[in-house]
């Protein structure tokens, strides 16, 4: 069973992505976002920043189970700090690169997630959470290379 908090705050961190499909799909939000917010807030430009922090933020989580129980174990320490270079070296290059960068670093982190899980390092219910999140994170992206 995923905690309650863990799930409610982990399904509160897709609203940004929510937030930035939403601003390609209603030009009045749009445009409501930019008036209030700025552009930084609005279609792909708050996909790609926030997309970066989490991916990152990601990262760290991986560092902290690789510190559960791999103290003697390179791998899972060499694995961690991958999402954080991925972001800083591949998510630029105007927004359908940066997009593409973060959908495929998504994806790939769900596949270190199951990795991490086969070593032991996870909660039991850490899998599950991940697979909701990534599904949520993934489909926001693609959303916003089909809508950008």
């Amino acid at each position: 069973m995923i905690p309650r908090a863990a799930l409610a705050l982990g399904l509160a961190g897709l609203l940004p992505f929510a937030w930035g499909v939403g601003t390609l799909l209603f030009p009045a939000l749009a445009d409501l976002t930019l008036r209030t917010l700025g552009p930084r807030f609005t279609g792909p430009y708050v996909l790609i920043s926030y997309g970066t922090v989490i991916l990152c933020f990601m990262a760290g989580v991986l560092w902290g189970f690789a510190a559960r129980g791999a103290e003697h174990r390179p791998l899972p320490y060499v694995l961690s700090v991958l999402p954080a270079l991925w972001a800083f070296f591949l998510v630029g290059g105007g927004a359908a690169q940066a997009l593409w960068a973060l959908l495929t670093g998504f994806v790939v982190l769900l596949v270190m997630d199951v990795q991490f899980g086969v070593w032991g390092l996870t909660p039991r219910w850490w899998l599950r959470l991940r697979l909701i999140l990534t599904a949520g994170v993934v489909a926001a992206l693609a959303a916003g290379l089909a809508l950008g």
